[in-house]
């Protein structure tokens, strides 16, 4: 018989959790799945790992000439399952109900185009990480209010949907975001599945968190294009800057993270400059 679940794991030297990751997801109470694991050509033994303990799918993308949305449809096209399950190989599932609840669901309401898992921050988290964390995950309500959210890091998707409208080949970032958007423009649902739990999170640093945020920021200007258009300097940082910023103090004063403080300007600064210029750039292109 067919497995109804089909696990896509993309995976890049990710030693330190690959062991946690593979030892939750074959422990989860639903077991009509398999497994189909794409290597970006890790080097620290994270690809070893994953064909010893892995004996369905496993193979390995050129990184040199890696695009995110080519790689998921050739990892899709792989599958056997009715539903395509994301998730990365550091995306730890907290308990055995993470699989069940992540795909619930799909099975409730056939206008659901796709479900998004709850991610928590790891111990290590820096304050700023997990109070972004927090704003986007938690309760769902914050993002309510928001244009649009999706994350394909702990996710669900029926196979039909994405053998019909496959993930954009051109995007070297937010290819889930992209697709996702234009499921709802067709009049599909996002829904969150809270209680489908892991724990992701990273603390970048500073020239990593302008190299994401900028390609973060190209690829909005190919999602939402005339909206970029007509976003001023001011709409687009300054306004953001500040209200960011503001929202960090807050945060920062009441879980007594003071010395954070002064990184915030910094790091604020950088992530929405960055998103700015990759807008910019890409309105200046086309």
């Amino acid at each position: 018989m067919q497995p109804k679940v089909s696990i896509v794991m993309r995976s890049m030297n990710d030693i330190d959790y690959i062991g946690e990751t593979l030892d939750m997801i074959y422990s989860q109470r639903f077991k009509d799945f398999e497994l189909v694991s794409v290597d970006s050509g890790s080097t620290d033994g994270t690809f070893e790992i994953i064909k010893s303990r892995n004996d369905g799918t496993v193979y390995q993308n050129d990184p040199s000439s890696y695009k995110p949305g080519k790689v998921l449809n050739e990892a899709i096209g792989k599958c056997k399952g009715e539903i395509i399950v994301f998730n990365n190989s550091d995306c730890i599932p907290q308990d055995e109900f993470w699989l069940e609840n992540l795909i619930a669901p799909l099975q409730d309401d056939s206008m659901i185009a796709a479900a998004y898992g709850r991610q928590l921050p790891r111990k290590d988290a820096s304050p700023l990480v997990r109070k972004d964390s927090e704003r986007a995950y938690g309760d769902g309500e914050i993002v309510k209010s928001w244009n649009h959210f999706f994350s394909l890091a702990t996710s669900a998707v029926r196979k039909e949907s994405l053998e019909k409208w496959p993930f954009s080949n051109d995007l070297q970032y937010s290819e889930d975001v992209d697709w996702s958007y234009k499921m709802k423009a067709r009049g599909f649902k996002i829904e969150y599945a809270k209680d489908a739990i892991v724990e992701h999170s990273h603390n970048y640093t500073i020239g990593q968190v302008y190299k994401r945020f900028y390609g973060e920021g190209l690829a909005e200007g190919y999602i939402y294009k005339d909206d970029v258009r007509a976003k001023s300097f001011a709409r687009m940082f300054a306004k953001p800057y500040i209200v960011e910023v503001l929202r960090d103090i807050l945060y920062l004063l009441k879980t007594c993270h003071l010395l954070s403080i002064p990184y915030s300007f910094v790091y604020r600064a950088v992530q929405k400059y960055a998103v700015w210029k990759g807008n910019r750039d890409y309105v200046v292109a086309h």
